[in-house]
């Protein structure tokens, strides 16, 4: 699979554009850790930009919903069984498929993280990325209340799973965003 098709995919189960985003800067994370660990970077891509296509038509993270519906809808469409086990691992608890690969774990580490950084940008009267460092970071991450849905554990729990020390994990998917700021709308174009 390309990206093309992948993204192909997104468009036609994904209709809402921040979920859009958060898919393309999965992606982006992925594809900045891929080199490090001698991975493929278009094959990781890949992984990235799918692992959440589902989500919006079947939300309910359980055996009826994401992602085991669009493990079924991947396989149907001939996707390789290595990008499903990765999208299937991101979600353990329902799939019960355990991360085992570097790339799974790397999707795992990046997924939750790329919310609290997009909401770190956002917070900023000119919402661009790129005034965006670890420091600040770091001070939202101690703030419990801001973007409360992301799992600050989690995120501890995966960098390590991933041989990454946190500031670093931070680090690198903080500046894989910053790259296409423009196609996240984190380039201060959404400043009032």
């Amino acid at each position: 699979m390309n990206r093309d098709e992948a993204w192909a995919i997104v468009t036609e189960y994904t209709a809402s554009d921040s979920l859009r985003k958060h898919m393309l800067s999965v992606e982006a994370a992925m594809r900045a850790y891929a080199p490090r660990y001698e991975g493929d970077v278009e094959l990781w891509g890949v992984v990235g930009l799918l692992h959440d296509f589902d989500y919006e038509q079947y939300p309910a993270v359980a055996v009826a919903g994401h992602p085991v519906v669009g493990s079924k809808i991947l396989r149907e469409r001939g996707v390789s069984e290595e990008i499903i086990r990765a999208i299937l691992s991101h979600a353990t608890e329902v799939s019960g498929v355990e991360r085992v690969t570097i790339m799974e774990k790397a999707l795992y580490a990046v997924d939750e993280l790329t919310g609290l950084i997009t909401a770190t940008a956002l917070v900023r009267p000119n919402k661009n990325i790129a005034d965006v460092d670890l420091t600040s970071i770091k001070k939202k991450w101690k703030n419990k209340a801001f973007a409360a849905g992301v799992d600050r554990a989690e995120i501890e729990h995966a960098a390590v799973d991933l041989g990454v020390p946190l500031d670093e994990h931070i680090t690198v998917v903080l500046h894989a965003m910053q790259a296409i700021a423009p196609t996240l709308s984190l380039d201060g174009s959404l400043a009032t």
